[in-house]
């Protein structure tokens, strides 16, 4: 019984119950949900169980690496991510008219989805290591850390991704205490520059811009996936039509229902109660990690715990809003709710540093 207890405490040490909870909560729900989304088809569970496994054991392990380590590697991932995007550009391969996929013998990786860590990690690494004299060239300098890998990401082509790398590092940015005058004249230049962005968008992404205005435009075309995933949320009323039970999800109507709408299965089987369940359970945990940036001792840790902890908000708020119909659609899964083990294991990693900041001795800068 007390080597049980003792190895009980080794595995659990370094690891942040309440934040731990909400996760495995979250999980739960996504497994039954995408049994319902997927018709009962338990090889799919099975995978995504599995993928969910590999990640929890990769934040596992990176929960128990200490803060000082994880600030060592911050500049050798950012670098390594920049190396990996040049070789999708030059040799990535080709699916779907874009280049996002890196074939590297054993298996293909996405090196997109390692900069959602790799950004904010080297942004707030950059910003500790100048703390003392920050100055507005530290910010544009930051700036550039932050553009380059966008704008390589944005020509693949990838908005859905881009976008959040860049949420990830503005919010670095953001709690450093950039100025609000910046801010703005940062939001007047981006709203200035709305008709270039326009001109270099492929034709695709200007057609989900268009039809966000009007989805009823191309209702079977590029409309039909809100037109649908609005009709099953409305369908779902307030107390949802049960478990396995949702019409526009077992009938075929909804697209792409176990990855990018799977919010919408939910919302049709479990209605608006489910849904206000749902968000409470994000947003405690959304709440567990502010608290652990607030509670952190240094720059570097409470730069990386924000950003790590709002960029999971901006998955959240993005695909829930592309399915009920005010933003476009980008391609931005549900976190810890779709299916898929990239975004699941880069989600996890998260998690684990901010663990790791939560229960590893407190950093003293000397």
């Amino acid at each position: 019984m007390i080597k049980l207890l003792r190895l009980w405490h080794y595995l659990t040490r370094y690891v942040d119950g309440l934040l731990l909870s909400g996760i495995l909560l979250l999980m739960l729900t996504g497994l039954v949900t995408l049994y319902s989304a997927t018709d009962a088809n338990l090889a799919r569970v099975t995978n995504q169980a599995t993928n969910m496994l590999v990640a929890l054991g990769i934040m596992w392990l990176v929960a128990n690496i200490p803060l000082q380590h994880i600030m060592r590697i911050a500049l050798p991932i950012y670098a390594t991510g920049l190396l990996l995007l040049l070789g999708v550009m030059l040799f990535g391969e080709i699916n779907n008219g874009a280049r996002r996929w890196l074939n590297i013998g054993i298996t293909r990786i996405q090196p997109s989805e390692l900069m959602k860590i790799a950004v904010p990690l080297m942004l707030a690494w950059y910003f500790d290591k100048h703390e003392a004299t920050l100055r507005l060239r530290d910010y544009i300098v930051a700036a550039l850390l932050l553009l380059l890998p966008v704008i390589m990401i944005l020509r693949q082509p990838d908005l859905g991704t881009a976008l959040l790398i860049a949420a990830s590092g503005f919010y670095v940015l953001f709690l450093t205490g950039l100025s609000w005058r910046i801010i703005a004249t940062l939001f007047v230049a981006g709203a200035g520059s709305l008709p270039l962005l326009w001109s270099m968008m492929h034709d695709y992404q200007r057609r989900r811009v268009m039809t966000l205005l009007d989805p009823t435009q191309d209702a079977l075309g590029a409309g039909y996936h809100t037109i649908q995933s609005t009709i099953a949320i409305g369908s779902g009323g307030v107390l949802g039509k049960g478990w396995q039970h949702g019409t526009q999800t077992h009938l075929d109507f909804l697209p792409e229902k176990s990855t990018d709408f799977i919010f919408a299965v939910f919302s049709e089987e479990f209605g608006l109660i489910g849904n206000s369940l749902l968000l409470l359970l994000y947003l405690a945990v959304i709440a567990r990690g502010m608290v652990i940036a607030a509670n952190a001792s240094t720059q570097f840790t409470r730069l990386i715990a924000g950003s790590i902890t709002l960029t999971f908000f901006t998955y959240i708020f993005v695909n829930m809003g592309m399915v009920i119909g005010i933003l476009p659609v980008v391609g931005v899964p549900l976190p810890l709710i779709s299916y898929g083990g990239t975004s699941m294991v880069t989600m996890l990693l998260g998690f684990g540093i901010l663990m790791s900041i939560q229960t590893h001795p407190k950093l003293v800068k000397t």
